[in-house]
């Protein structure tokens, strides 16, 4: 059912789209257009500079960098929605991949088993620190800083003198970043997420058509699950050009994927919004305001252990620096130059993938012309920068 006009005749939906358009921009959502530009602009800069920054060789190691760091800023995400931040993402995902450690080379040698306590710690810190922020009233920045320190010295106090541990490098929790999908397996899993992303897209249009609201047309709608299958199925052919699409990559997309689910389609997920936006009115609005924010810390908490996991399976071991150097910064700058405003309200899942894959390719493609670390950091930082400053621009144009 489309909408009709005065007269009883069809509406086009290429002015609804455009007025859609035009609203999001008045309001200063730019959504992932920035971050689109800026991925074409550095995929040109660093190919025209080294051939190899495209190579199937070397996007597949980039697919591998971006993984850990990329759940990590998927946590972010969701304190940033809230107008929070979480300072000890970095030293949680480092104590949970060293609790991981101890259990399956000291204890049970089960990965599940030391994947599962992992996870548990990290839960429990994340409602710990959800607890102090919402009982008393501590301001997340206070909190997590503690935490970024504290976790930090439970880290170095459980590795003790050793200063490293490693994990067995021919089975278990080691091989997870060593674990390549066949060929078939890829195209398979491109065939499922464009097609999940068409039906799904459907079925959204036939509930608001019943509701009596506007609907894109089939055509656009076609459209659009298409173009996201030729990008899939574009990556896809360059991965399996080499050795093929990485089992860590598709864990992080998974949960990519499944945030946003839970962000869009769950009424937790428009709480999370509502409360980003303004926590007094969804206050008076009957929304548990302090639930909503404790699932948030403990969310951003579990997904920093699946991030330090996967860097420990990549690594191949766990030691004093795990979760720090500029991990967290990277993240929490992942996130942000993704879209996800740090005023909260904004944002979605897939700022975190867009956000990686911007800091990744920076890193990578001055990696491969032997830049100093000291520009890359310089450069990094600018993007950030850049990047909040167009979303404060963004938000003071809003109405």
């Amino acid at each position: 059912m489309s909408e009709l006009t005065a007269r009883g005749e069809p509406v086009s939906p290429t002015p609804r789209i455009l007025d859609s358009a035009r609203d999001r921009l008045r309001r200063g959502d730019l959504g992932s257009l920035p971050v689109a530009v800026g991925l074409v602009a550095i995929a040109v800069v660093f190919s025209a500079l080294n051939e190899h920054f495209l190579s199937p060789e070397n996007l597949t190691n980039l697919a591998l960098q971006m993984a850990a760091t990329g759940t990590i800023a998927l946590g972010i995400v969701l304190v940033l929605l809230l107008g929070e931040i979480d300072l000890s993402a970095g030293s949680v995902s480092g104590l949970a991949a060293v609790v991981m450690t101890l259990i399956y080379v000291r204890g049970a040698s089960n990965p599940v088993v030391a994947v599962l306590g992992a996870l548990a710690v990290g839960a429990a810190i994340g409602l710990v620190h959800g607890l102090m922020r919402t009982k008393l009233s501590m301001p997340s920045f206070v909190v997590t800083l503690a935490g970024l320190i504290g976790w930090q010295g439970m880290l170095l106090y459980l590795l003790g003198s050793e200063g490293t541990i490693n994990l067995p490098f021919d089975r278990g929790i080691a091989q997870l970043s060593d674990t390549w999908l066949p060929p078939v397996l890829g195209w398979l899993l491109v065939i499922a997420l464009a097609g999940g992303h068409l039906a799904a897209t459907l079925v959204t249009r036939r509930l608001r058509s019943r509701a009596g609201l506007s609907v894109l047309s089939t055509g656009w709608v076609a459209v659009r699950s298409g173009g996201l299958f030729l990008l899939l199925a574009a990556a896809v052919l360059v991965l399996n050009s080499d050795r093929g699409v990485p089992l860590t990559l598709v864990v992080f997309g998974g949960l990519v994927v499944g945030l946003d689910l839970v962000l869009r389609r769950t009424v937790f997920g428009r709480r999370m919004y509502a409360v980003g936006g303004n926590a007094e009115a969804s206050r008076r609005a009957g929304i548990n305001v302090d639930r909503v924010r404790i699932l948030a810390f403990v969310g951003a908490s579990l997904l920093a252990s699946v991030g330090g996991i996967l860097a420990a399976s990549r690594l191949a071991a766990v030691n004093q620096s795990s979760g720090g150097s500029d991990i967290l910064l990277n993240a929490i700058a992942a996130a942000v130059i993704g879209g996800t405003s740090l005023f909260g309200g904004r944002g979605r899942a897939y700022a975190a993938l867009l956000g990686i894959l911007v800091i990744q390719s920076i890193t990578n493609g001055m990696l491969l012309l032997n830049v100093d670390s000291s520009v890359r950091f310089m450069v990094t930082g600018a993007v950030l920068a850049v990047a909040v400053a167009i979303d404060s621009v963004a938000r003071r144009g809003a109405p």
